[in-house]
């Protein structure tokens, strides 16, 4: 199976109105599966293993073999790998037909930024989650997105904490190298806040903001998407009224406390350091704007899925488990304990619990207890995938037409996430494409362009 194909960008003008898709990584004009070479005598063992996936596949749809090779001769075999790839996660079905396997690679790199939204992949290294699953994982603290990003792009990690538009956005080839990115699990759902420098208390109203400086961790980030569309909710246009600035999540609170902003949309435990250390206060929690929202992931290459099929399924187990620990309220404490240290967070224990627990001073002299304050549910819905996509075509990161529903499912590993999901005990959640309200507005993922014309504000150039 061909790795996930670069972005089509034809200049022929009878494709110019062709949506945004996916197509061959070789870069010429053909189906993803349609590769010469792709069934030469020189196959490697992996190829030829994910031919052998294949053949059984087009077997079990075809069982009759007259039929079986009418069909053959009549689409062609390229064509016909072609819509097996678009229908089915052929590589992820091959690694977990592989899970039982020792793992061909027990030496890992792991790369996270130091924040509450990676609890899951944290708390597997000193709990034991990958030493059980026989895996040999040394987590690497990263200092920013970009660097989690290029360190993933040349290999340096074998596996990351993502944000998780960030793995659509490296497939498609925006603002980076194209490679083929997956999202195995959400690692985490609400954990966010808008924040305000504590001068502000008396600007509660979004419509006073303007002119105001605000801070980010990066660009294709949920913390972007969810500020963009809380200004312009509130009729400020995040790209003329205010400014907003990419700052490492580590220094936004030394940031507001210079002045240098008037407040961000950050990851905790920021957002609840700043209340502690008596600079900001707590505006409203992402919660509030979009209860269940995705935040990070933890994904892999398409490549390292390739060449070792059974490392990734027990990296997928180890992160599974984690999550499920991670996801029950008895267990939050414990786990503030846990991934506190230097090492890892190096924050208060007491920061992280109030952000874990839902108990928390809100730096407006109130303490409220929001339990889902901070939660890990790990499916990689494909709608959020959709939702991400349709505000990167809202602000001008992505230009033209949109194919979402196949870039989704390229990136977001929904099927694999359930079967392991199950495993660990979950009760595995059905469907693809549910929806959801953010700020009261229901999202439809089955009509995501009318989502995105729906907006007054929008970026116009």
């Amino acid at each position: 199976m061909s790795r996930l194909p670069a972005i089509d960008r034809r200049s022929d003008p009878y494709d110019a109105d062709r949506p945004l898709m996916l197509r061959c990584a070789c870069g010429q004009d053909h189906a993803p599966g349609d590769h010469a070479g792709a069934t030469t005598a020189a196959a490697s063992v992996d190829e030829a293993s994910r031919d052998f996936v294949e053949a059984s596949l087009v077997k079990a749809l075809f069982p009759h073999e007259p039929l079986r090779r009418r069909f053959l001769q009549a689409v062609g075999a390229g064509t016909a790998r072609a819509a097996i790839a678009s229908l089915l996660p052929v590589a992820s079905l091959q690694a977990m037909a592989q899970e039982q396997r020792p793992p061909e690679k027990k030496d890992l790199k792991i790369g996270f930024i130091a924040i509450t939204c990676a609890t899951p992949l944290i708390m597997a290294d000193p709990l034991g989650f990958y030493k059980k699953e026989g895996l040999n994982v040394q987590l690497n603290k990263t200092a920013g997105w970009a660097l989690i990003r290029d360190k993933m792009l040349s290999r340096e990690h074998d596996a990351s904490h993502f944000l998780s538009p960030m793995p659509l956005a490296i497939s498609m080839g925006l603002g980076s190298t194209q490679v083929p990115m997956k999202v195995a699990t959400i690692q985490n759902t609400n954990g966010q806040a808008i924040t305000l420098h504590v001068k502000h208390k008396d600007k509660r109203d979004p419509k006073q903001w303007k002119g105001m400086k605000f801070a980010v961790p990066f660009e294709y980030s949920m913390h972007n998407f969810l500020l963009r569309y809380y200004l312009a909710e509130h009729g400020v246009n995040p790209d003329t009224d205010v400014q907003i600035r990419v700052t490492p999540p580590p220094e936004m609170v030394a940031n507001l406390r210079a002045g240098n902003i008037d407040g961000f949309l950050g990851p905790d435990p920021f957002n609840q350091r700043a209340v502690y250390d008596e600079v900001g206060f707590i505006h409203i929690l992402s919660k509030e704007i979009w209860d269940g929202h995705p935040c990070c992931a933890f994904g892999v290459s398409e490549a390292f899925i390739q060449q070792n099929p059974a490392t990734f399924a027990a990296l997928y187990r180890a992160v599974i488990n984690a999550s499920f620990m991670a996801s029950q309220p008895k267990d939050r404490e414990l786990i503030a304990k846990v991934i506190a240290p230097t090492q890892y967070l190096n924050q208060p224990e007491t920061v992280i619990a109030q952000v874990l627990t839902g108990k928390y001073a809100d730096g407006l002299g109130a303490v409220k207890n929001v339990p889902e304050r901070a939660n890990f549910d790990p499916v990689p819905w494909q709608s959020m995938a959709v939702w991400m996509l349709t505000q990167m075509k809202r602000w001008g990161y992505i230009k033209g037409e949109v194919d979402y529903r196949q870039i989704a499912e390229k990136v977001f590993l929904l099927t694999d996430a359930k079967k392991q999901m199950a495993a660990a005990g979950w009760k595995a959640p059905e469907g693809a494409y549910p929806r959801f309200k953010v700020m009261g507005k229901e999202f439809d993922p089955a009509r995501p362009e009318e989502y995105v014309k729906s907006f007054a504000i929008a970026k116009t150039a």
